[in-house]
């Protein structure tokens, strides 16, 4: 009895048609919160709007009775500032460079650059003010949707975990990711607990940084392949081989 014909390989071409599928299914539903909340935003939602104020009221009257809370919130919103993060990821792009990892330099350097651009032409776009308070704790130029910190957290500790994945490993590996995540949070929370955005804003930061960074990986991915370097693997960083002399 004859065997069962041989299955055929999937080829490469294929793999990376189902990828880029996959990759585009998911930035749709990462953007598609987005636009809601864009919406509600505009449309004044009452059930949002009551979240927004009310977050902004309680922890207004926290950060009034609690110097220590205030001084934390700022010490936060320093880490997650513009000055912070463009000097820390020129850093980055140099180091790159002098590993001799130009395409990795470059996706450093257009998602994190990208993504502060595309902040501030949302927010031009949206044009929404920031929280008023009658007893403000802090105070913050600009407009306010969505929120610059929380958009740049979430891009740039995700730019930093697929960057340097390959060089870590075990318990270390998993500690990094916890704590990219717990910072990315504090952060957000930060931009809040100090009455300068709402948490709408703060949300719309994250889902927006998410999208932008998963379109750069995708982008980054598609760019690898073309050269004939392989496609990459996200959990196991951008360049598994940056681990390795080049």
């Amino acid at each position: 009895m004859p065997g069962s014909p041989a299955s055929t390989p999937e080829r490469p071409d294929a793999r990376f048609g189902v990828r880029a599928l996959l990759a585009a299914v998911a930035l749709t539903l990462v953007a598609v919160p987005l636009g809601l909340l864009l919406f509600l935003v505009k449309d004044g939602w009452s059930p949002l709007l009551s979240v927004d104020e009310g977050a902004r009221d309680e922890l207004n009257s926290v950060a009034r009775g609690s110097g220590g809370f205030v001084d934390a919130m700022e010490a936060l919103s320093t880490v997650g500032s513009t000055r912070v993060y463009l000097v820390l990821f020129a850093a980055v792009v140099v180091w790159l460079l002098t590993q001799r990892r130009p395409r990795l330099a470059a996706f450093v350097a257009v998602t994190t650059l990208g993504s502060w651009g595309l902040n501030n032409l949302v927010k031009l776009a949206v044009d929404r003010a920031r929280p008023v308070l009658p007893d403000p704790v802090a105070g913050a130029p600009g407009l306010s949707f969505p929120s610059g910190h929380a958009q740049a957290a979430m891009v740039g500790y995700a730019v930093l975990a697929l960057v340097f994945l390959p060089l870590l490993h075990g318990v270390w590996r998993t500690l990094a990711i916890v704590l990219a995540l717990v910072m990315v949070a504090a952060i957000g929370f930060s931009r809040v607990a100090l009455g300068v955005h709402f948490v709408s804003d703060v949300l719309a930061g994250y889902v927006l940084g998410a999208a932008w960074t998963m379109a750069m990986v995708a982008a980054f991915s598609a760019w690898k392949r073309e050269r004939g370097n392989g496609e990459t693997t996200p959990s196991r960083g951008l360049e598994p081989q940056l681990g390795s002399p080049p």
